[in-house]
């Protein structure tokens, strides 16, 4: 009896996840998956810059599902040795101590917020009357939250929100948060507000549950999330499966309600695949302008659905010049730029995600300038020179550094469609979802698949339903698209 095939779009997290279950879970299945890049991993991909390794956006391993945190266990089991000496294997996962703050107006504050002594201190007086007051009276007069802006506002007041939120939500987006969809704040910080953040300063239980943007620990693979996914690969073709990079997917074809084929580009050539189950992570705009014959509105909405693009440099300095640091050297993962005369949006460092990220980790400070850009722009198409020296100058700026001579080396890199975004079309994503879900045969899986801003571990837990759907022969995807929909926690820009 000749094998099924599934044909799946996207070698990141969710479609290796999704290649790997099916050749766990069954035999019967011939597994394919297209990749448009030479790499697979996705955003989650790692780069190797002279030795020193550069994550992406930064990939936290943390979740509350025991089935993907025994998925990452059986992948890279967790380092016992905590000490950062070599194990006798380099497959493991570390774990980690999350610190990142926000730098504001030259002072650094508890990312995310918290009510605390220092905070206050940091505030002043004056600020902090004004908060309060602020709070007290979006807590008595609450409005509908038609917006990203009124659910900020709702949960920390207006002063909170404008000092806080506000600038650094547009400049991620590239939009004001009253442009934005409410649903974006309800997934990613589901449960934050002013009133948690004081019974937690007051509170004497230390130990008890804290929202995921609240953890204090994760895990991490030892050389970057792109051990994690090259791993992955490799036991994928292992087992049997394939995996064709430099391969973008153009066409789906399509007989009445089941995808027949698709037709991808590779060395300037078309060529044809059959399947008889496909599975996208492609971004959703991407995959039906690939199908025939699509009906006004669903091809509207597709078209309409925006992307935050992104860059990142990476930056090799002697040390660090903030306050805050000993001799240079900081604990942070992350340090957000909350400042209005700059356009980066964070500073990774990558010495305390891992150590062994970073060729010197003891002498040099390994650093991921973050922006947060649309594809063409001003950013986005200077030269990595020109974009090198803008960068710098804004180190110089909010004090990251002394002088231009304490950049030894950088690296850049460019990212399209990062982040879906909740605005413009997004409102009408729901028609969208039932018109691509009308195909008895497609699954839409991960970030850019199903347009949300899922974490890692939820993409993985989309293409993990869609195996299911598939071996037992259910062509009901509400399960699917449920993912993270009423999630306990989610993680913020990661």
């Amino acid at each position: 009896m000749e094998k099924k095939k599934a044909i799946i779009i996207g070698a990141g997290p969710a479609g290796l996840t999704a290649a790997y279950e099916l050749l766990t879970r069954t035999t019967d299945i011939e597994v394919v998956v297209i990749e448009a890049s030479d790499y697979v991993g996705g955003l989650s991909k790692t780069v190797n810059y002279k030795g020193n390794r550069m994550d992406i956006g930064g990939h936290r391993f943390f979740s509350k599902s025991s089935e993907i945190n025994d998925w990452w266990e059986k992948m890279l089991p967790l380092q016992q040795n905590k000490n950062f000496q070599p194990d006798s294997s380099d497959e493991v996962m570390l774990l980690r101590q999350r610190h990142s703050r926000i730098l504001f107006k030259s002072k650094l504050y508890d990312y995310p917020i918290s009510i605390k002594w220092t905070t206050l201190v940091n505030f002043g007086f004056a600020t902090t009357i004004k908060v309060a007051i602020s709070y007290l009276c979006s807590a008595i007069w609450k409005k509908k939250e038609t917006n990203l802006e009124r659910f900020y506002i709702n949960r920390f007041g207006k002063c909170l929100y404008s000092m806080f939120f506000e600038y650094y939500t547009e400049k991620v987006w590239g939009r004001h948060p009253r442009d934005i969809d409410a649903s974006w704040g309800a997934q990613r910080i589901k449960g934050l507000s002013i009133l948690k953040l004081l019974k937690d300063f007051f509170s004497s239980n230390k130990t008890k549950e804290r929202e995921t943007s609240l953890i204090r620990q994760f895990k991490y693979p030892k050389f970057g999330p792109g051990q994690l996914w090259e791993k992955t690969a490799d036991k994928i073709i292992e087992m049997g499966g394939s995996i064709i990079l430099n391969a973008k997917a153009v066409e789906l074809q399509q007989h009445n309600e089941t995808i027949v084929s698709l037709t991808y580009l590779k060395n300037g050539k078309k060529a044809q695949i059959k399947g008889d189950y496909f599975m996208s992570s492609m971004p959703l705009k991407d995959l039906v302008n690939g199908l025939d014959n699509v009906p006004n509105e669903p091809a509207k909405i597709a078209v309409g659905l925006p992307f935050r693009d992104f860059m990142t440099m990476g930056v090799l300095v002697k040390k660090l010049n903030l306050e805050d640091t000993n001799n240079g050297i900081t604990n942070d993962c992350w340090i957000y730029i909350n400042d209005h005369n700059v356009k980066i949006g964070r500073v990774q460092i990558y010495n305390n995600w891992s150590p062994y990220l970073v060729k010197d980790h003891q002498n040099t400070m390994w650093l991921g300038l973050e922006y947060f850009v649309s594809e063409g722009d001003e950013l986005w198409n200077m030269t990595d020179y020109n974009f090198a020296k803008f960068a710098t100058s804004e180190m110089l700026k909010i004090g990251l550094i002394e002088s231009p001579d304490d950049v030894l080396d950088y690296h850049i890199e460019r990212v399209k469609k990062a982040y879906p975004a909740y605005f413009d079309t997004y409102k009408q994503i729901d028609n969208l979802i039932k018109y691509l879900n009308s195909f008895n045969n497609l699954y839409c899986i991960g970030r850019n698949g199903q347009h949300r801003y899922n974490n890692m571990d939820h993409s993985m837990m989309t293409a993990i339903e869609a195996v299911k759907c598939i071996i037992s022969d259910n062509t009901d995807k509400r399960k699917i698209w449920d993912i993270n929909i009423e999630q306990e926690y989610h993680e913020r820009h990661n």
